[in-house]
């Protein structure tokens, strides 16, 4: 801060600083409070997918400028926006200070479709709206220093969130009230924002199931395997059963995965990783296997798979909760087992 008034002779002043985590980004936004103050110029950039949000919302609360790239993939900073997604997906040069910011709560937001599928709603509706990306390992610490209007540090309109892998659990002991399917499942994925109030919603189960009834038909008495007992497969297994269907969960940690087996009434059987020596779980006395695992996601996990070819034969379909990219390991695996598939894009 004390760096702004030292520098006199300068006209614009440009900071760019990498960023973790989102709340590292907070100092680097204040500048922005700073330089007003002391009638600079700057443009204050947090570098990387947590500080992302900075290069979009800065031009509507002061920034002199931002950057971008002039094509996707020849980005030349940690992430650097394209300039056709910051001008048209973004919509950067129409923000302002009076923008309803919503955003994708989630450890790893570089993998997510959610910015355009929202930004293009809001473009649709003609909405004084952007949903950015807001990359927080530290869940707490955003929810209190970003959000929360009593302890937050900057004040940037937030109106709700969607949210993914890891925080859907984790989210709920933040809200002021969650409905009753989000509070049967036990899990959160939109968060909406009112008058400083945070109510949680559960969208995951029908977005989930719909796809399914369409692809599969009749649902009573399906035999189903659930891989995984994250946020993603409390919502899977709420609908399975409210459709009838008979569930197993499969996961690699048992301690964990008892909970959730033992609220909703199903088995559990072990997991184990399918390139390992243990021996591979038997899928043979099922119809529907659904992957709720991050496993074969962009990034770490992806050409990853919790099952192989061998084990999915005689399956009647694969659901893969994984959208990108479009085709996973465990989606080929099913065309090498000549078993039907569904992505998570449906």
């Amino acid at each position: 801060f004390d760096t702004l008034a030292k520098v006199s002779n300068t006209d614009v002043i440009k900071i760019a600083a990498q960023t973790n985590d989102i709340t590292d980004t907070i100092p680097i936004w204040k500048l922005l409070e700073k330089a007003k103050a002391d009638d600079k110029q700057i443009i204050p950039i947090a570098m990387g997918e947590s500080g992302k949000w900075t290069r979009i919302l800065g031009l509507a609360h002061g920034a002199f400028m931002t950057y971008a790239a002039l094509d996707a993939g020849r980005e030349t900073a940690p992430g650097q926006v394209s300039a056709k997604d910051l001008l048209e997906v973004y919509r950067a040069k129409e923000l302002d200070e009076a923008t309803e910011v919503y955003g994708i709560l989630g450890s790893n937001t570089s993998v997510s479709m959610s910015p355009y599928i929202h930004n293009a709603a809001f473009r649709f509706h003609g909405l004084n709206a952007v949903f950015v990306p807001l990359q927080t390992h530290d869940l707490d610490e955003f929810m209190r220093r970003m959000v929360k209007p009593a302890t937050r540090e900057i004040d940037l309109n937030f109106r709700g969130f969607s949210v993914t892998i890891p925080h859907k659990q984790a989210i709920i002991k933040h809200l002021d009230f969650v409905d009753e399917t989000a509070a049967k499942i036990g899990a959160v994925n939109t968060v909406k924002i009112v008058d400083g109030r945070l109510y949680g919603y559960n969208t995951d189960a029908p977005g989930f199931i719909e796809p399914l009834l369409n692809s599969y038909g009749d649902l009573r008495s399906a035999r189903v395997a659930v891989l995984g007992a994250g946020g993603a497969a409390r919502a899977v297994v709420y609908a399975l059963k409210n459709a009838g269907a008979q569930v197993t969960i499969f996961a690699r940690d048992l301690t964990k995965a008892k909970t959730l087996a033992d609220e909703f009434e199903v088995d559990l059987k072990q997991l184990p990783n399918p390139e390992s020596r243990i021996p591979n779980p038997e899928f043979d006395g099922f119809d529907i296997l659904v992957n709720t695992t991050p496993l074969g996601m962009r990034g770490k996990a992806e050409g990853e798979t919790p099952a192989l070819a061998e084990q999915l034969a005689g399956l009647h379909l694969v659901y893969d909760l994984v959208y990108i990219p479009f085709q996973t390991r465990l989606m080929e695996e099913a065309d090498r087992a000549q078993v039907p598939k569904i992505g998570g894009l449906a």
